[in-house]
């Protein structure tokens, strides 16, 4: 088991995932700015600024309990959002996972290929055992992506945020190596290596 301070670059058909730069604050600065995006997500704190951004995106490029990787595409280049591994435990050999893709990056089968290279490289070379999110029972886009790649309904927080007024239920989702190994023919267990 390695810790995530090495930053990789996965490069797939629809999508590359990079180490974030601190350059990239003012793509993300739009990115958080969609109603969707904020919708299914948060509504941007008073408190986040574009410098803010800056120096919170161009520290992750060195953390060592996280992995930040922008979602972007292949021919241009355009940040189109972000896959996090976060919330290592390293006795458990698990994380959480989030995702957030911006409206140039939707429908388009981008969202799909990201968390399947992300979760295939905490997998698959991060040596983890167990990868979890939460997401609201509303979120039916990122709920079937998440299906697809293989995530499994565990549970639903009831009636969990207040959410413009009326209360959103969170659903918690998880993925097995054992479970990641079975869909992706070829993989080799961490445990074996």
């Amino acid at each position: 088991m390695s810790d995530f301070s090495v930053k990789p670059v996965l490069t797939g058909e629809k999508t590359v995932l990079r180490p974030f730069t601190a350059a990239d604050a003012e793509g993300i600065w739009e990115i958080i700015q969609d109603p969707e995006v904020i919708r299914f997500t948060f509504a941007p704190s008073t408190e986040l600024t574009l410098e803010r951004l800056r120096a919170l995106y161009g520290a992750r490029a060195t953390a060592p309990d996280r992995l930040d990787l922008a979602v972007t595409d292949p021919a241009t280049g355009e940040l189109l959002g972000e896959v996090v591994l976060f919330e290592w435990d390293p006795a458990a050999r698990s994380c959480s996972f989030r995702t957030l893709i911006g409206p140039r990056g939707r429908d388009r089968g981008v969202g799909t290929e990201a968390v399947r290279l992300i979760t295939g490289h905490g997998f698959g070379r991060l040596g983890l055992h167990r990868i979890e999110l939460e997401v609201y029972a509303d979120n039916h886009r990122a709920r079937r992506v998440y299906e697809k790649v293989g995530f499994v309904v565990e549970g639903v927080r009831r009636q969990a945020q207040l959410r413009d007024g009326v209360w959103a239920d969170e659903v918690l989702m998880g993925m097995l190596e054992s479970e990641w190994r079975a869909r992706v023919p070829g993989s080799v267990s961490s445990t074996a290596r």
